[in-house]
């Protein structure tokens, strides 16, 4: 079931115009960070406070078939927004990885299994391990799994 709602673009104009582009073309066009050639895909979630819904451009980090979210904000010393609202609404999430958009529930990982994910992050992404060391906090580490139908 598709995240329902007054769609709510980033006040950032590379977000908006990213995630415009992404779902126009399915997928084939603004499906790299800039110009870097690192992927991404699409997230949709809904807002904590505001209950519009939102997306967010993030690193494709994908294991057998599960996405992670790392909330990086550059290391910067906070979370970033979007974190707090999929920790409010972790059923109602959505993932887009080319095409079509799938349901996913998400979830926080710890312990040896934020481990491997981190170590599956800085492998796709490798400015991820940068970021830590700009920050005090431990960058946490969601993984989206596909909804069962």
């Amino acid at each position: 079931m598709p995240v329902e709602g007054e769609y709510v673009p980033s006040p950032d104009k590379w977000v908006r115009d990213q995630v415009e582009e992404y779902e126009a073309s399915g997928g084939k066009f603004a499906n790299t960070l800039l110009d870097t050639g690192w992927p991404i895909v699409i997230f949709t979630m809904r807002g904590r406070k505001s209950g519009n819904v939102h997306k967010v451009p993030l690193m494709r980090v994908e294991y057998r078939g599960e996405y992670a979210m790392v909330a990086s904000k550059g290391g910067a010393p906070e979370n970033p927004t979007w974190y707090e609202n999929v920790k409010a609404y972790p059923d109602d999430v959505m993932v887009q990885d080319g095409p079509e958009p799938f349901d996913v529930e998400v979830r926080e990982v710890a312990g040896e299994e934020k481990a491997q994910w981190w170590e599956r992050a800085v492998a796709a992404y490798p400015p991820y391990a940068d970021y830590q060391q700009r920050t005090a906090r431990h960058i946490p580490v969601l993984v989206a799994k596909r909804k069962s139908d």
